[in-house]
Order: structure tokens, then C-alpha cells, then sequence
């Protein structure tokens, strides 16, 4: 029997993930000093993919242990921040203020781990590759946006 609530958190990560869709790097992004240690571009809708299908068995996971709880709740903070970032980036080219969502990202995305694994350890720890995948990210954000004090 299918669950239709894995269902309902899918729908919800694919809604979230389209904001990378929406706003992509473009021109604008490819002129920008980067740091060496960039990834390619390619790697980034490969990670992506991977880690919104993970967060969407995590907040699954935490929902059929907990119901309406505190996990669930730091879960659909995370994905609004999440898909905020691109828009603030590409979308406003504003990398200062998408320094700060993805600090934001980062703690939420802790937060639910450290309240996720009295539910189900197994949620926590699909979240573990998103946190250093965004750690990542925010290391390159911070990067990009002192090498570009032009733009930002």
C-alpha cells in the first residue's frame, strides 16, 4: 500500500527545488570571480537532487514518528529558506543577503538533526550530507561575495 504522505513531501521538495529552476546562475554568474574550489557546474543539480530526495524521506520519516512536532516544524522552516536562496542570489544578486539565508539554512538544518534523532535517527542522519553540502555552499557564497565587492 502506498503512503500518500511520502507523496505530500516529495510535491513539497520539488516545489522548493524549482526555485533553482526559476532563478538559475546565467551570464551574471559565469562573469563572477569564484573561488578555485568550485565545483563544476554540473555537480550542483546532481548534489541537489540526491539531498531534496533525502530531505524529503527525512521529513516523512520525523512525520510518521511525531506527527505536528518540533522536527516537522524546523523541516518546512528549512525548505522555505532553502528555496529563498537562489532567488536572493540569482534572482536579487543580492549574495550578501543570501549569505545570511544560508547561515539561517545551516542552523535550521541542525537544529532538525539535533530534534530529529529523538524521533528517528534515520531522518537525522539523511540530513547529515545536507549539512556539509551547505556548509559548502555557504563557504562559496561567503567567497563569491568578498571577491566580487563590485557587484554585491
Amino acid at each position: 500500500m502506498l503512503d500518500w504522505s511520502l507523496a505530500v513531501f516529495v510535491v513539497l521538495c520539488i516545489v522548493a527545488a524549482s526555485s533553482g529552476a526559476l532563478f538559475q546562475p546565467g551570464a551574471w554568474y559565469e562573469t563572477l570571480d569564484k573561488p578555485s574550489w568550485t565545483p563544476p557546474n554540473w555537480s550542483f543539480g546532481v548534489v541537489w537532487t540526491i539531498l531534496f530526495l533525502m530531505i524529503a524521506v527525512a521529513g516523512w520519516l520525523v512525520w510518521r514518528a511525531g506527527g505536528w512536532s518540533l522536527p516537522v516544524v524546523l523541516w518546512g522552516a528549512q525548505l522555505v529558506v532553502n528555496a529563498a536562496w537562489s532567488w536572493l542570489f540569482f534572482g536579487r544578486r543580492r549574495m550578501d543577503l543570501a549569505f545570511v539565508d544560508v547561515v539561517l539554512l545551516w542552523l535550521l538544518i541542525a537544529a532538525f538533526i539535533v530534534s530529529a534523532s529523538a524521533l528517528s535517527g534515520w531522518a537525522a542522519l539523511l540530513f547529515v550530507p545536507y549539512l556539509v553540502w551547505v556548509s559548502i555552499a555557504a563557504a562559496l557564497n561567503r567567497s563569491v561575495w568578498r571577491r566580487n565587492p563590485q557587484v554585491a
